[in-house]
């Protein structure tokens, strides 16, 4: 049976030590210092603990770890997270992703107009005049009554018939609209 190597059995040992006596300390700091997120500070205490095993010039005469040094390290690796953290994009998880959809997708208003203009096209004359009156053109309801030669009242109730008419139009094509 080989006999262990005395220098790994007291790197084990420091390593352990370190550990037991350090980590519950610097994962009360980091967690503190990354605002709550435990998840976080374990993967902060996981770096600076790394480090110090690679660093031996951190340890004193009995091969311990200064805990002044695990501190600095712990905190600076910290600040270079939230650098980093703050340099990119906010991260959103899966399951909400579909809420924060970029709404400037050109490809998707592309896509969107096509269905709109379509699921207008099939409308009845007089309704689909009305809705390009009042929100394609921008017109309001006397302007385009008097386009159209017909009683605001009119214009009034073709639109709310005509909004009513496109919306079930593009159900039936199976557009779900975003609002």
């Amino acid at each position: 049976m080989p006999v262990p190597d005395k220098v790994a059995v007291t790197e084990s040992a420091a390593i352990r030590y370190l550990h037991q006596v350090h980590a519950p300390v610097l994962l009360a700091f980091l967690t503190r210092l990354t605002g709550g997120d435990v998840h976080r500070a374990e993967d902060l205490l996981q770096e600076t603990l790394v480090r110090a095993w690679r660093n031996p010039e951190a340890r004193n005469a009995e091969g311990h770890w200064n805990r002044a040094w695990l501190f600095t390290v712990a905190r600076r690796i910290a600040i270079d997270h939230l650098r980093s953290v703050r340099a990119r994009p906010a991260e959103i998880a899966d399951e909400r992703i579909e809420a924060h959809a970029d709404r400037g997708d050109d490809i998707e208003k592309l896509l969107d107009g096509q269905e709109v203009r379509a699921a207008l096209a099939v409308l009845p004359e007089r309704l689909r005049a009305t809705l390009v009156e009042i929100y394609y053109h921008g017109h309001s309801v006397a302007e385009a009554a008097d386009i159209l030669e017909v009683p605001p009242g009119t214009v009034k109730s073709r639109s709310y018939y005509a909004v009513r008419a496109l919306r079930e139009a593009l159900a039936a094509r199976g557009f779900r609209s975003a609002g």
